[in-house]
């Protein structure tokens, strides 16, 4: 029996309500390069649902057709209510206001202390125009939220890279996101900082009451932050379930992950 077959109940959330994302059926393929054969998932609003594929499995092109970055080929990929491939360009950009993103290596800019890091998408978010004392009380709150209080004045190049990863973060929450992308968010840490972060992506969710969706090959990630696994693998939604679920199947192909 394919763990997918099962029909657990979701902890916190109501089954009926329409999903913040909905993927059916969606295909992407590059010459005969087939990524994506037909991959299906939702994600609710407030839950914490992980991705787990190995590289090369299509994560990433799952999240850039996602937010119109690539376009897919067929099936459908609907966020907060629009599918994504009739959407123009304005529309698009709206929609990706309401999305927040934590690149897998980090992406701050170089040039820019913390504090213009953190400015920078309030600067040019036509959505929310803060002024001064709003603005640093703002960004007091999101380096608080990311247990980096006082770190305003430092350059990127003198922070670790968990601190460039939590300040990413922050900088994620800072527009307020309904959604937020996390691309292999433990990539190229050690485990113990890989830890600090996967508690405070669940510490994020708590507080910020967003939905998040985590692309990573990470299992103990997954274990930690996740209400929901789902398993890609030859370019569909192979398994789901609860990490205790997956953990337990005798599915050669998802105990690879597990054990």
């Amino acid at each position: 029996m394919k763990v997918k077959e099962h029909h657990h109940r979701h902890s916190n959330m109501d089954q009926e309500k329409e999903p913040v994302v909905l993927i059916d059926n969606l295909t992407k393929s590059f010459g005969d390069n087939h990524v994506l054969r037909g991959f299906s998932c939702k994600l609710y609003a407030g839950e914490n649902l992980a991705i787990l594929g190995k590289s090369g499995s299509g994560k990433s092109v799952l999240i850039k057709c996602m937010v119109g970055l690539l376009p897919y080929d067929s099936g459908t990929a609907k966020v907060l209510g629009s599918e994504v491939a009739g959407l123009n360009q304005h529309d698009l950009d709206l929609l990706r206001g309401d999305i927040g993103f934590l690149f897998q290596g980090s992406a701050l800019y170089d040039s820019m202390t913390v504090r213009e890091n953190l400015e920078f998408p309030l600067r040019r978010s036509y959505l929310e125009k803060k002024e001064g004392k709003e603005m640093d009380l703002k960004i007091k709150d999101v380096l608080e939220s990311v247990g980096l209080s006082g770190t305003e004045d430092l350059m990127p190049e003198e922070l670790s890279g968990g601190m460039k990863k939590r300040i990413a973060l922050a900088r994620t929450l800072i527009i307020n996101p309904k959604i937020i992308l996390y691309d292999e968010p433990t990539s190229g840490l050690d485990p113990i900082t890989s830890k600090g972060i996967s508690r405070l992506m669940v510490e994020v969710q708590q507080k910020y009451q967003a939905s998040s969706l985590i692309i990573t090959h990470d299992v103990e990630c997954a274990r930690t932050v996740a209400n929901r696994i789902i398993i890609l693998s030859d370019g569909i939604n192979y398994a789901e379930g609860t990490f205790d679920e997956l953990n337990r199947s005798e599915d050669p192909t998802v105990s690879a992950f597990f054990h």
